[in-house]
């Protein structure tokens, strides 16, 4: 039989990843070793449950004010100087001919107070033509009372967002009464504008700002009440790829002209996605050094582990063992350690992040708490958008952090001198 050293032990897999698997599986002297390792272990799975769940909530958050944000608002706004367009039929047909471009709508935009009895709120008014509104924008699809179409030229009905109804207490078929800031001069003095609206639908969007600031109306009667004349506020685009705006936005104001101004949604509304993104970039940082402590505590573990098998690593010194196989062993077993936190963060991570929306009603509903109110955030729900690229990056992050925090422990153990660690077995 040919002769065969240490190494040969286990032809089919190394022998320093049988003696690292052995060491981790072995019942230890010192259960606090062991308890130190449980701990790694679910702090790296916490950590990386907490990372996926949260930064799906964020993908969740912005997928949702982008969706309702541009369910109301347009993908591309053209507006002339003063915030009046002449010619907005040429501009629509002129931009309707690029490629990008679905739908073209006008649009009269103007700034109001509501009243009906006692109630007032200051709105946004905007005038449109409602069968080419429907094109560009999806109220009529959150329509919870009448129909766009029920907005008839000269006829001078109002839809209004469901929270601004419910403020001034108002349904359907009720009057309001629409103060114009243009004011009348007569011999008293300055007279407000003032003219009576029949409620002719309610639309809830579930975007607060919308649903309790705007109102709409006719496109011809929003122009005879603020004087616009024959002129618009601007023409809204509809885009078939939302996220080409800004590249459209730039060619059709080279195409236009210096008289008409571009503007696409991430300029209209970047406050709240730049927002988002930050807060993202934050937690992100924030719950990474989370995880990175739950690493670390692996070199503590391995630490003990190196300072508790001395004499095995002195043993396996003597019979052959580089100093670069002890380093293995331990490498081998720290990673472990990481790789069972990693996996069990993701499928916590995967399953939290899948039943968000289950789960924190659920506790709402437990604690008798609502954790995002209507009047203040944007949003009521907390949604979640799971994507794989966070669950890679944080995956990656993970395994990486706990491989790092093996290669002091790892070390030290090659370092093991075996006369002084034999002196007194």
């Amino acid at each position: 039989m040919a002769h065969c050293d240490f190494p040969c032990l286990a032809p089919a897999v190394s022998y320093e990843f049988f003696i690292g698997m052995r060491y981790t599986r072995a019942k230890r002297r010192n259960h606090f070793i062991s308890f130190i390792a449980l701990i790694s272990v679910l702090g790296i799975a916490l950590g990386m449950t907490v990372l996926i769940t949260v930064l799906s909530v964020m993908n969740g958050f912005q997928r949702e004010i982008r969706t309702r944000i541009l369910g109301v608002a347009s993908h591309v706004q053209l507006s002339g100087a003063g915030r009046m367009l002449g010619d907005w039929k040429r501009v629509a047909t002129e931009a309707g001919r690029h490629e990008q471009v679905l739908a073209t709508a006008p649009f009269v935009s103007a700034q109001g107070l509501l009243t009906h009895d006692s109630a007032v709120r200051g709105v946004v008014v905007r005038g449109i033509l409602p069968e080419h509104e429907e094109r560009v924008a999806d109220i009529g699809q959150h329509m919870k009372s009448g129909r766009l179409e029920n907005l008839k030229p000269g006829e001078y009905g109002v839809v209004l967002g469901v929270e601004l109804a419910r403020a001034l207490g108002v349904a359907a078929g009720d009057r309001v009464v629409l103060v114009a800031p243009q004011g009348q001069v007569t011999p008293a003095g300055v007279i407000p504008r003032l003219r009576q609206f029949t409620v002719v639908g309610i639309f809830g969007v579930d975007h607060y700002e919308y649903d309790a600031g705007l109102a709409l109306v006719h496109v011809q009667d929003a122009q005879r009440l603020f004087r616009f004349g024959d002129t618009v506020s601007g023409v809204r685009l509809k885009l078939k790829d939302l996220f080409e705006a800004t590249r459209v936005a730039r060619e059709l104001s080279r195409a236009l002209g210096p008289e008409v101004y571009a503007s696409d949604w991430t300029q209209q509304h970047a406050n709240f996605f730049r927002a988002v993104q930050i807060e993202k970039r934050m937690m992100f940082i924030v719950v990474i050094l989370i995880i990175a402590v739950a690493a670390f505590n692996i070199v503590s573990s391995l630490v003990m582990v190196v300072t508790d098998k001395q004499a095995d690593i002195a043993i396996l010194r003597t019979l052959g063992a580089a100093p670069s196989s002890i380093t293995k062993i331990f490498i081998i077993q720290g990673t472990l350690i990481g790789v069972v936190g990693t996996l069990l963060g993701l499928a916590g991570g995967i399953a939290l992040a899948l039943n968000v929306e289950t789960v924190v009603p659920f506790i709402e509903r437990l604690l008798g708490i609502k954790f995002l109110a209507k009047d203040v955030y944007y949003i009521s729900d907390l949604p979640s958008e799971l994507q794989l690229p966070d669950v890679v990056i944080t995956a990656v992050v993970s395994f990486a952090l706990s491989l790092a925090a093996t290669i002091y422990p790892s070390w030290r153990a090659a370092k093991v001198n075996p006369a002084e660690a034999l002196r007194y077995e």
